[in-house]
């Protein structure tokens, strides 16, 4: 008996702009589909997995390259792997992205007014004002996916309609919300 498929999909994009806040919503109706389903978030692997990295390009490189090892023994087990991850360089992104089978990239994209409008923590206000060095959008590099999977614009639409999309782009066609 073989394992069933799994899938690495990777939501990369600004601090702030949705991608955990989709990824636990889609991680929510995968597995009220029956899909065996693993959310790895860029917070808690950085906690756990990654502690005492930096911010440097290597640093954050090592992070997404870690995050991509774990996803990928998950994937390879049958389990559909939801990443959320900044992974702010095209080119660490893309190499990764080519060690799993079918992923796929999903770019959650919010301009820097509106994901600074939504940091509680006021980051962004601090970054602006050059009291925190190397924040990604401000003065760190964030290089948007070229030609992701699928493109969710968190500004413009709202998170059911996301979810949707998200789920009719893994073969789940029906709403985003759970069958009754």
């Amino acid at each position: 008996m073989t394992a069933p498929a799994g899938r690495v999909v990777w939501f990369t994009g600004l601090s702030g702009a949705g991608k955990t806040t989709l990824a636990r919503g889609l991680a929510h109706a995968l597995s009220a589909r029956g899909v065996p389903v693993e959310l790895l978030d860029g917070d808690a692997v950085r906690e756990h997995l990654s502690q005492g990295l930096g911010f440097s390009r290597a640093d954050r490189d090592t992070n997404v390259r870690r995050i991509a090892f774990v996803a990928g023994l998950l994937e390879k087990h049958g389990v559909t792997v939801l990443v959320s991850a900044i992974s702010p360089y095209r080119a660490t992104r893309s190499a990764v992205l080519a060690g799993f089978r079918n992923p796929l990239e999903v770019f959650v994209d919010a301009p820097l007014e509106v994901v600074t409008r939504r940091d509680v923590k006021g980051l962004y206000l601090r970054a602006l004002a050059g009291e925190i060095p190397h924040f990604t959008g401000v003065s760190d590099p964030y290089e948007a996916p070229l030609a992701p999977d699928l493109h969710l614009r968190t500004d413009l639409e709202d998170e059911s309609t996301c979810l949707s999309r998200l789920l009719a782009a893994l073969g789940f066609p029906e709403t985003a919300h759970a069958p009754a």
